[in-house]
C-alpha cells in the first residue's frame, strides 16, 4: 500500500458528516488515526493526520473524506467571493502534490482520466451554485493534462467546493459512495437507518469482547453489521449480536444483509414481548419506529412504553442503551419508571428531520 511520508508537507484533511455527528467523527478520527482536529464546521470536521493512507478510507462515521486544497472563513456574500475563489484554487493549492495524495490512495484508472466537479452552497449569497462552478473552474484552468476529460459520473477524480456562509473548502475527494453506502447492504428497507448513524450509535455503546448486543427492532439490520464490522476492525473479539422484527420482509433484508459481514442470530418477535431470558443483553442499540412511521401519532406512547419494560427486564444491571427517536418526550416519560441515567445526547438531521441519539445506562440492582 502506498503510503505519504510524515512530513510537514502532509496537507490536512476533511470529512463530510451528517449534521449532529461531528463530535463522534472528530473522536473516531483521533482515536483510530491519532488525527488532530483542527476545526469543526456544521457537517465538517477538518483535521491532520501523520500519514494519509487508505486507512482514511475505513471510517465509519463519515459520508466523505477529502484532502484539502484550500479553506477559508473570509467570504463576503458577495460577487467578490467568485474571484476570490478562483485565485485561491489557482494559488493556495498544490495540485500536482494532491494528484499524487490522491492516486497513492486509489488505483489509478485505466484509459484517459476523467474529473467532475462539485459545489454546495448553503446560505445566503447574491450569486448561484452554478456561478461558483464556474469559478471553480476557472481557477483549475491548467492544472490538470489536457488529455483529461470532465465527465458527469464515474470520474476518476472529483474537486469538490463546500461553501457554508463565511466559510468555504475545497478538496479531492478520496472517498466514493461505498463509505456512505456500504458494499454489504443490498437490501434496503422504507426509512432504513443510514450505515454511518448505526457506526456511531455503535460507537457510543461501546461494547467489549464476550458482551451481546440486541437490536429488538433491528429492520434491514444496519445496526447489527455495523456492530459486527467495528468489532472485527478494531480487533475487539467477538461481540455477540441478536436481532429481531415483527416484519417478515424485514428480516428477510437483514438476513440478507448480514450474510455478507458475519454470523448473528436472527428472529422474528414483537419487540414488547421478547421471548430472551431477564438480564441476557449487555447493550441495546435500537432505532423504534418515528411518529410519522406509525399509522397515528398517538400510538408512540403506548410503544415506546411496553418496548422500554422490555428493555428494561433483558438489559443486565449497568447495562447500556443507544437509541435513536424523533421524539424525545415519549422516550423520556418510558424511561422514567426504570430511573435510566442519561450519558449523553446529540442531535442529529436525518433525511432532513431532526432526530436525537440518546446514550443510556440501567443502575444496578
Amino acid at each position: 500500500m502506498a503510503r505519504m511520508k510524515k512530513t510537514a508537507e502532509v496537507p490536512p484533511c476533511y470529512a463530510m458528516v451528517l449534521p449532529g455527528l461531528e463530535a463522534i467523527a472528530a473522536e473516531e478520527i483521533a482515536s483510530d488515526l491519532g488525527g488532530d482536529i483542527r476545526k469543526t464546521l456544521r457537517g465538517i470536521v477538518v483535521f491532520r493526520v501523520p500519514e494519509i493512507t487508505e486507512q482514511l478510507l475505513q471510517l465509519r462515521t463519515t459520508e466523505d473524506v477529502f484532502v484539502l486544497a484550500w479553506g477559508t472563513d473570509e467570504l463576503t456574500h458577495r460577487a467578490l467571493d467568485l474571484k476570490n475563489i478562483t485565485r485561491w484554487t489557482a494559488s493556495n493549492a498544490d495540485w500536482q502534490r494532491l494528484l499524487q495524495i490522491h492516486h497513492a490512495v486509489h488505483v489509478r484508472p485505466k484509459g484517459k482520466p476523467t474529473y467532475h466537479l462539485v459545489t454546495q452552497l448553503t446560505g445566503q449569497h447574491v450569486y448561484h451554485r452554478s456561478a461558483a462552478r464556474e469559478a471553480l473552474a476557472k481557477g483549475l484552468a491548467g492544472k490538470f493534462p489536457a488529455t483529461w476529460k470532465p465527465a458527469e459520473e464515474n470520474a476518476a477524480v472529483e474537486v469538490w467546493l463546500t461553501i457554508q456562509k463565511q466559510t468555504a473548502v475545497c478538496g479531492l475527494r478520496l472517498s466514493d459512495r461505498t463509505m456512505r453506502h456500504r458494499t454489504y447492504k443490498t437490501e434496503h428497507l422504507p426509512a432504513s437507518l443510514r450505515p454511518t448513524v448505526a457506526a456511531a450509535m455503535v460507537r457510543l455503546a461501546e461494547a467489549q469482547a464476550g458482551m451481546t448486543v440486541l437490536d429488538p427492532m433491528c429492520g434491514a439490520g444496519t445496526l447489527l453489521a455495523e456492530q459486527i464490522e467495528s468489532s472485527r476492525r478494531q480487533g475487539k473479539g467477538i461481540v455477540h449480536t441478536w436481532g429481531g422484527d415483527r416484519d417478515l420482509n424485514a428480516l428477510r433484508a437483514a438476513v440478507t444483509n448480514l450474510r455478507r459481514v458475519g454470523p448473528t442470530i436472527l428472529a422474528q418477535w414483537d419487540s414488547r414481548a421478547l421471548p430472551l431470558a431477564t438480564h441476557s443483553v449487555d447493550r441495546i442499540l435500537s432505532n423504534p419506529p418515528f411518529g410519522k412511521q406509525l399509522s397515528t401519532p398517538e400510538e408512540i406512547g403506548p410503544l415506546y412504553r411496553e418496548c422500554a419494560s422490555e428493555w428494561n427486564r433483558v438489559l443486565r444491571p449497568h447495562g447500556v442503551a443507544v437509541l435513536l427517536v424523533a421524539e424525545m418526550e415519549p422516550l423520556l416519560e418510558a424511561l422514567r419508571p426504570h430511573r435510566w441515567r442519561p450519558v449523553r445526547r446529540l442531535r442529529v438531521q436525518i433525511l432532513g428531520q431532526t432526530a436525537t441519539i440518546s446514550v443510556w445506562r440501567k443502575p444496578e440492582e
